[in-house]
């Protein structure tokens, strides 16, 4: 199917709250006019990967490293994940295949879960997220949201490299996401989670596998 710009509106998720609970937040950003222009310039720069950020406002969730004593400054966090056109468009081909019973690995700020939730032929979804802060952040909107669908939602506390679910359960579609960023590394950490849930799903695939693939080779 193709992306369109409506897709991608549809997908935004400004609804969740602003805040920040022990190492993680939320906070909404604006790219104006100027931001954008001075991006396309560095399309050039293949260090881009083509991604650029059109003007508009969006939502980051970030994370502070080390102790939460040692950063209180949001210059001393990183994003984690954004719903940035770019960014949702790496989850859309995903999104418009997915049904049934569908597991996430990698909760973030739900772009993914959202979707799902807008799909009359999803009926179960579970997300497995390592970080409790998360889940404390977006659950509560989501589950909601999820009561209100009428899909049903769990929201699994656990390492998604090292939960098992009952072998005899077995999923129709599986997202893997706990990447921050787009890098060759990822390929390991994908090969196992797809060799892990390869008898326990028709069809799964990870964030921007690809192109991370791609990277890997590029540099060998």
């Amino acid at each position: 199917m193709q992306t369109t710009q409506n897709n991608l509106e549809k997908y935004k998720v400004t609804f969740l709250p602003e805040g920040r609970i022990g190492k993680h937040a939320i906070e909404r950003f604006i790219v104006t006019e100027k931001d954008e222009k001075l991006q396309q310039l560095r399309l050039a720069n293949p260090s881009s990967l083509g991604r650029m950020v059109p003007k508009g406002t969006y939502t980051k969730l970030l994370r502070f490293p080390g102790s939460i004593g040692n950063a209180t400054s949001f210059h001393d966090s990183v994003i984690v994940m954004s719903d940035t056109p770019d960014e949702i468009a790496d989850h859309i081909h995903f999104i418009e295949r997915a049904c049934g019973r569908v597991l996430i690995n990698g909760l973030g700020l739900g772009i993914t879960l959202n979707a799902l939730l807008q799909k009359p032929d999803v009926l179960e979804i579970f997300v497995v997220e390592l970080e409790q802060d998360v889940i404390n952040l977006v659950g509560p909107t989501y589950l909601e949201l999820a009561r209100v669908k009428g899909i049903k939602l769990e929201l699994i506390n656990a390492d998604a490299l090292d939960y098992r679910f009952p072998s005899r359960m077995n999923f129709d579609c599986v997202w893997h996401d706990i990447w921050d960023t787009i890098c060759g590394d990822n390929v390991e950490t994908m090969s196992k989670l797809h060799r892990k849930y390869g008898r326990q799903c028709a069809r799964q695939d990870s964030w921007c596998r690809e192109l991370v693939k791609h990277l890997k080779d590029r540099c060998y």
